[in-house]
């Protein structure tokens, strides 16, 4: 089975903070369950809706490769079954940053941004729980919604 990197379940908490500025995307911010994670994650809404209160689980991975095979960086058109089968909505992207959060208050926090081709994933938390994602590295976000 893939090893994903990070997986929690998210209660979104608000839409589009600073205004909507796009007709098809939506920049949601939302808490975790498990390991009380901030995310700020622009989301194609046109093609997977959401709402305040959704909960979502949301994973990141370095393949979709079922065995945890790297990818050869080319799209598979195989018909393979892969990790995405399980999820509902799929981006993949590259993290480009990874600092510290000088405003956590005492306790020691990370913030991770990965960028999906134009949209952007911000997932701030203990350093424990995202300590498997480097500088650079290609990553899978993977989204299905729990009732």
């Amino acid at each position: 089975m893939s090893e994903l990197l990070f997986e929690d379940i998210f209660r979104i908490t608000g839409m589009d903070p600073d205004g909507k500025k796009f007709d098809k995307v939506s920049r949601i911010e939302a808490r975790s369950e498990q390991f009380d994670m901030y995310l700020l994650l622009d989301v194609n809404t046109e093609i997977y809706p959401l709402s305040r209160d959704d909960k979502f689980t949301m994973a990141l991975a370095s393949t979709l490769s079922l065995d945890g095979t790297p990818d050869d960086g080319v799209f598979d058109q195989s018909g393979r079954k892969s990790l995405a089968d399980k999820y509902e909505y799929v981006m993949y992207g590259k993290l480009y940053k990874y600092a510290d959060d000088d405003d956590s208050g005492g306790s020691v926090k990370i913030e991770v941004y990965v960028s999906f081709g134009g949209l952007i994933l911000l997932l701030k938390g203990d350093p424990q729980n995202l300590g498997n994602l480097n500088l650079d590295q290609r990553l899978y976000l993977l989204m299905r919604k729990v009732k």
